[in-house]
């Protein structure tokens, strides 16, 4: 049963092999765009120069490399390559996979156990691996689009290296393109213009390129395409983007932080981004709301308003209307003045409050409803701002015994300008009205 899994080449007949397959490296020099870990100074150069290799998850998008890098790492550490999908298989298949390893490992060979999709298996599932690890029955090297560090448990990563690789360049991918006319014996029919568009239109996908390749090589035409005749016989790929995924959170972030460095085009491109990716525009109006009090703050309140409206603009508009009124709130938040110090100042206020949280106020601010309150001095010696100079008293309203602290600090920009003005006049006449 476990030769199921084995992908070890058969002398067989075979059919006629797709690009992708007959380009697929032999040596791990022949590797395209991840020479940051292959070459001797990265992590898995150095790995084979001291011959010792550890179980490894591949992290990086599709189309990069994993599944070649670790059937070359194979040929390279003379272990048996063994390759299974986390979608396909199952608790029963697992346990003949380990079981054939563990027969090979008796007979003096050991087993390279390639996972693609390892994110796939549920937490137990991954548990099962960690024995069959420790013990040297397999070496475990996992393949995943997603973040480790969040679809794979803590155990499994402290045993395994987790090797980032890089989705391919515009320069990477021309150069799989003059493989696979080598491979052809003949150049892809196609203007300058029109191969630059068919090298972006892979999104960074080797495999995918290939695919693209093999389709435009195929046609029969008398005269090289230009961008235009490309692509209206090709369709543009679809954008990767999964929203409850990694690049998800990635490009929110690249939001957020383009809005905070003031930067509007920026902004409006990963804005468009994630509608591209077809993101839910209210989750995009609600985190811009959310920007606007921790990124800008009084500096400018008026950009509360902004999201506020824009948000309330798409729920009546619908899409694709309604998303302008988003993309004007983007625009307006990445040229407000920025102020983060009433979420600094709010922060701090939280810790103290946990630290010093049976602290009863003063007495002189409690009301007294009852004569036993007014008697235990419940209210004595309020002073109401209204009756005082300036209509401002004064007095402290922090609980008794507690040093006053200083949280909110706004700097001068925006409107925030005026309120520090008006924090340092009533500091003047605190100051003034307890005396020393």
């Amino acid at each position: 049963m476990a030769d199921l899994f084995d992908t070890t080449p058969k002398d067989t007949p075979e059919g006629p092999r797709p690009l992708a397959d007959r380009l697929r490296p032999r040596r791990l020099s022949d590797v395209i765009g991840q020479g940051h870990v292959l070459s001797p100074e990265g992590p898995l150069g150095a790995m084979l120069a001291a011959k010792s290799l550890s179980s490894l998850i591949l992290w990086g998008p599709p189309g990069v490399g994993k599944t070649t890098i670790a059937r070359l790492l194979a040929d390279e550490t003379d272990l048996a390559f063994v390759q299974i999908s986390a979608i396909f298989t199952g608790v029963p298949d697992l346990k003949k996979v380990f079981e054939s390893a563990r027969i090979r490992r008796q007979n003096g060979q050991g087993t390279l156990l390639f996972v693609d999709e390892i994110h796939r298996f549920n937490k137990a599932q991954q548990d099962g691996f960690l024995p069959h690890m420790e013990d040297g029955t397999i070496l475990l090297v996992g393949a995943t689009t997603e973040n480790p560090s969040f679809e794979l448990n803590a155990a499994l990563l402290s045993r395994a290296q987790v090797i980032v690789l890089e989705r391919l360049s515009l320069t990477d991918l021309e150069h799989m393109a003059q493989r696979a006319e080598k491979e052809m014996n003949r150049n892809l029919p196609l203007t300058g213009e029109a191969r630059e568009a068919l090298l972006e239109m892979a999104d960074g996908d080797g495999r995918a390129l290939l695919n693209l390749i093999e389709q435009v090589s195929a046609w029969r035409i008398d005269r090289p395409l230009d961008r235009s005749q490309l692509s209206t016989r090709l369709m543009r790929r679809a954008t990767r983007y999964d929203k409850s995924g990694d690049e998800h959170y990635n490009l929110i972030s690249a939001l957020h932080k383009s809005i905070r460095g003031s930067d509007p085009d920026a902004a409006l491109y990963w804005f468009a981004r994630m509608l591209e990716g077809g993101e839910d525009p209210r989750f995009l109006a609600r985190r811009l709301t959310r920007m606007a009090v921790e990124d800008i703050g009084l500096a400018d309140p008026q950009a509360q308003d902004v999201c506020l409206q824009g948000w309330q603009t798409y729920e009546r508009l619908g899409s694709p209307e309604g998303e302008l009124a988003l993309a004007q709130a983007v625009v307006y938040l990445a040229l407000a003045p920025k102020s983060n110090a009433v979420y600094t100042a709010y922060k701090a206020a939280r810790v103290a409050a946990r630290e010093t949280g049976s602290h009863p106020p003063p007495k002189h601010i409690l009301n007294a409803p009852t004569r036993l309150m007014k008697d235990i001095g419940y209210g004595a010696g309020y002073a109401y701002d209204h009756d005082q100079e300036d209509a401002f008293s004064g007095q402290d309203y922090f609980p008794e015994g507690m040093k006053r602290p200083v949280w909110y600090a706004p700097p001068e920009r925006g409107f925030e300008r005026d309120l520090k003005k008006r924090i340092e006049y009533f500091a003047k006449l605190r100051a003034k009205r307890q005396g020393p």
